[in-house]
């Protein structure tokens, strides 16, 4: 995957920064273990890591998820390369977007960003809005196609095909990249559907030219994961979409963007809609509830804007130092100061 010719990259960060202890409820940047000590010491002994023997765990705990991000892309590539191989899809016809898996508001919002005069109030009409956060609800799938998805999610889940986790604060569910979704599915869904949007609603984010995505399915039960802990995304804007299956409780819960906090953070919940997405910014604090019955499956989408991120890295606040990566990476491209800058001009526009 390129961007204009350039490659993506990573930064160096992802092997040090935002390294969560599940245990305790914590993210940390880590070097080594007197640094993590000096520095988080006091914060996880008021979560309860007191003794030694704790400590010492915390810190297997942390250079065991350094060595899991380190071997990441090899072990990705490999995965993606024996479930191209040897899966066997129950629904095939999932795997390729069509224009009937969305539902007709959908392709109707779509249709009015893409006239002629679209602006943000005409917009606005069509959405959901949640207080001042600047987060939207809209129809996205047809309940068909959510039904069928989560199907051929649940046969992947069974097979014997090797898995990736989505992320450090998600033990279930799908990094769909692996299923070869990429090209077929998520690249059109946010080229073709989601950046008209995007760009009247963020466009300070670089909302006209998310360039690439992280996209995977995660799933909450009552014996896997429950619900998940306060965090903000590697993403300019993400796209929360509720799949199903039955469940109560396990409302989404917002707080301040991170680049602007307050003393008194303002909490909002949002509950879930089936085949409705939540669209957010990447910054925007948030979390998950616990579910108190069912399951429920949620596909996310984060989508990245290599213009906006090229000048600071939404993970580590610095200018990022780039690493090789696989596929579109984290977003990040080479690039010159200059045409860095006339491609942030141009999103602003």
């Amino acid at each position: 995957n390129m961007s204009a010719g350039r490659p993506f990259r990573g930064c160096a960060c992802f092997f040090t920064d935002n390294i969560f202890v599940g245990r305790f409820g914590l993210h940390v940047r880590y070097r080594d273990g007197p640094q993590l000590r000096r520095d988080y010491g006091r914060a996880l002994r008021e979560r309860g890591c007191r003794s030694e023997e704790q400590f010492r765990e915390v810190l297997r705990e942390i250079e065991a998820e350094v060595q899991r991000r380190k071997q990441l892309i090899h072990q990705s590539v490999e995965r993606r390369a024996i479930i191209s191989k040897c899966y066997k899809p129950k629904h095939p016809e999932v795997y390729t977007l069509q224009d009937s898996f969305l539902a007709p508001e959908f392709l109707e919002i779509v249709r009015f960003c893409t006239s002629p005069g679209a602006d943000l109030q005409g917009l606005l009409c069509y959405l959901e809005s949640f207080s001042d956060k600047r987060i939207y609800r809209l129809p996205v799938f047809t309940e068909e196609f959510c039904q069928a998805f989560v199907d051929e999610l649940e046969n992947f889940e069974q097979s014997d095909m090797p898995k990736g986790r989505p992320n450090t604060m998600n033990n279930y569910g799908v990094l769909l990249n692996e299923l070869g979704m990429d090209e077929p599915f998520l690249t059109p869904l946010r080229e073709r559907f989601l950046r008209p949007i995007t760009a009247l609603l963020y466009p300070e984010l670089g909302g006209a030219c998310l360039d690439s995505h992280k996209a995977f399915v995660v799933k909450y039960s009552l014996h896997e994961d429950l619900d998940l802990s306060s965090h903000y995304d590697n993403a300019e804007v993400t796209l929360n979409v509720s799949l199903g299956k039955e469940f109560t409780e396990g409302h989404l819960y917002f707080g301040d963007f991170n680049q602007d906090p307050t003393p008194v953070p303002q909490y909002i919940e949002v509950e879930h809609v089936g085949a409705r997405g939540l669209l957010h910014r990447g910054g925007q604090i948030h979390g998950a509830l616990p579910i108190a019955s069912g399951e429920r499956w949620n596909l996310i989408v984060w989508m990245r804007s290599s213009a906006i991120r090229n000048q600071l890295c939404p993970m580590c606040h610095r200018k990022p130092q780039l690493v090789e990566a696989e596929g579109f990476g984290d977003g990040f491209t080479e690039a010159l100061g200059e045409e860095v800058a006339q491609t942030v001009n141009l999103c602003a526009l």
